[in-house]
Protein backbone atom coordinates (compact mmCIF):
# COMPACT_ATOMS: atom_id res chain seq x y z
CA UNK A 1 0.00 0.00 0.00
CA UNK A 2 1.07 3.08 -0.92
CA UNK A 3 0.53 6.96 0.21
CA UNK A 4 0.42 10.08 -1.34
CA UNK A 5 2.65 13.59 -0.17
CA UNK A 6 -0.16 14.88 1.18
CA UNK A 7 -1.31 11.92 3.51
CA UNK A 8 2.93 11.61 4.57
CA UNK A 9 2.82 15.16 5.37
CA UNK A 10 -0.20 14.73 7.47
CA UNK A 11 1.17 11.97 8.95
CA UNK A 12 4.26 13.39 10.12
CA UNK A 13 2.58 16.86 11.39
CA UNK A 14 0.45 14.63 13.47
CA UNK A 15 3.80 12.93 15.22
CA UNK A 16 5.02 16.37 15.42
CA UNK A 17 2.13 17.80 17.34
CA UNK A 18 1.79 14.50 19.26
CA UNK A 19 5.50 15.17 20.52
CA UNK A 20 5.64 18.85 20.98
CA UNK A 21 2.20 20.19 21.13
CA UNK A 22 0.45 22.89 18.72
CA UNK A 23 2.39 25.76 19.78
CA UNK A 24 5.10 24.15 18.43
CA UNK A 25 3.77 25.48 14.83
CA UNK A 26 3.41 28.83 15.79
CA UNK A 27 6.42 28.92 17.58
CA UNK A 28 8.79 27.68 14.48
CA UNK A 29 6.64 30.34 12.28
CA UNK A 30 7.46 33.57 13.89
CA UNK A 31 11.13 32.50 14.08
CA UNK A 32 11.01 31.89 10.05
CA UNK A 33 9.21 34.70 10.00
CA UNK A 34 11.74 36.77 11.88
CA UNK A 35 14.66 35.15 10.08
CA UNK A 36 12.92 36.11 6.66
CA UNK A 37 12.42 39.76 8.18
CA UNK A 38 16.18 40.13 9.55
CA UNK A 39 17.80 38.98 5.69
CA UNK A 40 15.01 40.18 3.54
CA UNK A 41 14.26 43.22 5.35
CA UNK A 42 10.47 43.53 6.31
CA UNK A 43 9.12 45.41 2.94
CA UNK A 44 9.38 41.82 1.69
CA UNK A 45 6.32 40.97 3.10
CA UNK A 46 4.64 43.51 1.54
CA UNK A 47 5.61 42.82 -2.17
CA UNK A 48 4.49 39.72 -1.99
CA UNK A 49 1.20 39.90 -0.31
CA UNK A 50 0.83 42.74 -3.21
CA UNK A 51 1.52 40.35 -6.01
CA UNK A 52 -0.54 37.70 -4.27
CA UNK A 53 -3.48 40.07 -4.11
CA UNK A 54 -2.79 41.10 -7.72
CA UNK A 55 -2.45 37.28 -9.06
CA UNK A 56 -6.31 36.60 -7.08
CA UNK A 57 -7.61 39.93 -8.33
CA UNK A 58 -7.09 38.95 -11.86
CA UNK A 59 -7.97 35.41 -11.79
CA UNK A 60 -11.33 35.70 -9.58
CA UNK A 61 -12.15 39.05 -10.23
CA UNK A 62 -13.02 42.49 -7.87
CA UNK A 63 -16.87 40.20 -6.90
CA UNK A 64 -14.69 38.05 -5.51
CA UNK A 65 -13.49 40.56 -2.70
CA UNK A 66 -17.13 41.43 -2.41
CA UNK A 67 -18.06 38.17 -1.14
CA UNK A 68 -15.29 37.07 0.80
CA UNK A 69 -15.74 40.83 2.62
CA UNK A 70 -19.71 40.22 3.05
CA UNK A 71 -18.74 36.85 4.94
CA UNK A 72 -16.25 38.52 7.41
CA UNK A 73 -19.02 41.24 8.00
CA UNK A 74 -21.19 38.64 8.60
CA UNK A 75 -19.01 36.67 10.96
CA UNK A 76 -18.27 39.49 13.00
CA UNK A 77 -21.95 40.48 13.23
CA UNK A 78 -22.70 37.41 14.02
CA UNK A 79 -20.25 36.55 16.83
CA UNK A 80 -20.13 40.53 18.68
CA UNK A 81 -23.66 42.21 17.31
CA UNK A 82 -23.99 45.06 15.64
CA UNK A 83 -22.99 47.72 18.38
CA UNK A 84 -19.78 46.60 18.13
CA UNK A 85 -19.39 48.61 14.83
CA UNK A 86 -20.45 51.52 17.05
CA UNK A 87 -17.66 50.51 19.29
CA UNK A 88 -14.88 50.35 16.74
CA UNK A 89 -16.23 53.57 14.49
CA UNK A 90 -16.03 55.58 18.00
CA UNK A 91 -12.56 54.18 18.52
CA UNK A 92 -11.48 54.88 15.23
CA UNK A 93 -12.67 58.31 14.91
CA UNK A 94 -10.82 59.09 18.23
CA UNK A 95 -7.27 58.22 16.89
CA UNK A 96 -8.13 60.04 13.41
CA UNK A 97 -7.88 63.30 15.10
Amino acid sequence: MSITVNEAGRLGGNKVKEKYGSEFYSEIGTVGGNTVAATRGTQFYSKIGKMGGAKVRDERGPEFYKAIGKKGGDAVKAKYGLEYYSEIGSKGGKHSK
